[in-house]
């Protein structure tokens, strides 16, 4: 069985790589899960002790998957925003998903969506920011 202790240790050197690619990325977020999963309270406060362990070599970003999250928040205070429902289908699967569900829940999902684009393909990233700058 894996341990909190071999987890900690992979995530270390992912970060630790001097030339991360892709698949230290696609690495980093399986193991990053797989702690947050397994030891969801220890994920929590876990940054401080993997930034720690990492001392001295450049490091990629800390990633908590558990906080963002649409699916792990807490519910919030209705906002004095009117709550705005998506009407839109295009016919693929993400468009017939997504139509009639409320704005603020699809909108921290496509933010962490974002974040994990621009950490794993810069270039795509950059083209929808383009895209929604021209808008």
């Amino acid at each position: 069985m894996i341990t909190l202790h071999d987890l900690e240790e992979a995530i270390a050197e992912c970060q630790g790589e001097r030339n991360p690619n892709a698949n230290t990325c696609i690495k980093l977020a399986a193991f990053f899960t797989i702690r947050n999963e397994m030891f969801p309270d220890y994920a929590q406060s876990a940054p401080e002790a993997t930034q720690a362990s990492t001392r001295g070599a450049e490091v990629m970003p800390i990633i908590n998957t558990r906080s963002g999250y649409s699916g792990d928040r807490e519910p919030s205070e209705p906002s004095e925003q009117a709550e705005t429902t998506i009407d839109y289908n295009s016919g693929t699967e993400f468009s017939e998903a997504i139509d009639g569900l409320h704005a603020d829940e699809v909108w921290p999902i496509i933010d962490e969506l974002m974040s994990v684009i621009q950490a794993t393909n810069i270039r795509l990233y950059n083209g929808v920011m383009r895209k929604i700058e021209q808008l």
